[in-house]
């Protein structure tokens, strides 16, 4: 059944709009909405759906939804623009701005293998409550005294949780700000987008419930089990530690929505994720705001790791921050792309080349969770680059 889609679509972009209702009408879609800018300038802003398990409350224009890991190029951009300001120095050790961080051998541990996913950190070994994720002190102490899973910098491995603690903790040692309060206050708000990492209880009506993954079928593979077959693996305890960590139920929770949790619990619209990114793609500056300068900007795209995954076990690359470009999973067809891709779908992407800003959120998690990008994505992309 064809969904109501509201928004607008230049007609130029006609592609995009018939596969945004593709999703729906063939790839399980539930509610969600897509943007893209060109230059700087909105030319799709499409919504439809519902966000609720009962399809009673449709998505609106204002709606916002966990994005998942999408957060972590939010967080990632924090990080840039302290450097770009020459607060943050990537190559320093992590210590110089948090010194407790110097314990168990990681005192020459620099910044840049936080960004990365090279600093050995990728789960927190003490087991955690459940209430635990929500204490960003209790999180960063741990963090601070454990020894790293492999020898930083030999390795990479993704750093599902742990990516937003750590590079959040650095912020907020520099800047004296949480990292949520840092997004919100320096690049969220001048630009008018609406994206929160940590938010109360007045946004909560606009909140889409997130709906879980469909079962795979007998005999489709199941990455997600197969992490958690060896309880006591970096790649278990990574997003199982504390145990339902990132359960339906918890994402739906007040206290997850209220914490800052900077690698998995931004909440944003489609059009705020287009927006920032569609500040990337011009150089970092739209509307008179500038977030960071184009001479930072190829610190974005240039790759830092590549190949076997210690975490996810199948090959990743990463800049600083940033996904990059893969074998199935191409942030378009040009060199200069970088984004982020979140659990189930979500995804946020700037192309400096084409000057292309796309942000994609949805509610539905999707079933294909040995890929870095949804077919529902994936389909949108194509659809934007057929349009230009």
């Amino acid at each position: 059944m064809a969904p109501n889609i509201e928004g607008e679509c230049q007609s130029r972009f006609d592609r995009v709009k018939r596969a945004f209702i593709e999703n729906f009408e063939q790839r399980g879609e539930a509610g969600a909405a897509v943007a893209v800018t060109l230059g700087g300038r909105p030319v799709v802003d499409l919504w439809a759906g519902n966000t609720d398990p009962t399809s009673t409350r449709p998505w609106r224009r204002d709606t916002i939804v966990n994005v998942w890991s999408t957060t972590k190029g939010l967080c990632a951009l924090c990080a840039h623009r302290l450097a770009d300001q020459g607060k943050l120095d990537f190559e320093a050790p992590v210590a110089k701005y948090w010194p407790e961080f110097a314990a168990a051998g990681k005192a020459t541990l620099p910044v840049k293998f936080l960004l990365s996913h090279k600093a050995g950190l990728a789960a927190i070994r003490a087991p955690l409550k459940l209430e635990d994720q929500f204490n960003w002190a209790k999180v960063t102490a741990e963090l601070a005294r454990q020894e790293p899973w492999w020898q930083p910098g030999a390795k990479h491995g993704y750093h599902a949780i742990t990516f937003g603690w750590l590079v959040g903790e650095v912020v907020r040692r520099i800047t004296g700000k949480s990292l949520g309060t840092y997004f919100r206050d320096e690049i969220a708000a001048p630009l008018g987008a609406d994206a929160y990492i940590g938010f109360g209880p007045e946004l909560d009506a606009r909140v889409a419930e997130i709906l879980p993954a469909p079962l795979p079928k007998p005999g489709q593979p199941n990455p997600l089990m197969d992490l958690l077959k060896d309880p006591e693996s970096v790649g278990a305890k990574a997003i199982n530690n504390p145990p339902n960590a990132i359960a339906t139920e918890t994402v739906n929770s007040r206290a997850w929505r209220g914490a800052e949790i900077p690698g998995a619990n931004g909440h944003s619209t489609a059009r705020a994720l287009a927006r920032i990114y569609g500040a990337l793609a011009c150089g970092g500056e739209l509307d008179g705001v500038k977030i960071i300068s184009s001479a930072s900007l190829p610190r974005c795209y240039t790759e830092q790791s590549k190949g076997m995954d210690e975490v996810l076990r199948f090959p990743t690359r990463f800049s600083l921050g940033y996904m990059l470009s893969q074998p199935g999973a191409q942030l378009g067809p040009n060199q200069r792309s970088f984004g982020h891709p979140g659990a189930g779908g979500s995804l946020g992407f700037a192309d400096l080349d084409a000057q292309v800003g796309f942000g994609y959120v949805m509610n539905q998690m999707g079933a294909a969770a040995n890929a870095l990008l949804d077919p529902r994505c994936s389909a949108l992309i194509d659809a934007v680059y057929a349009s230009l």
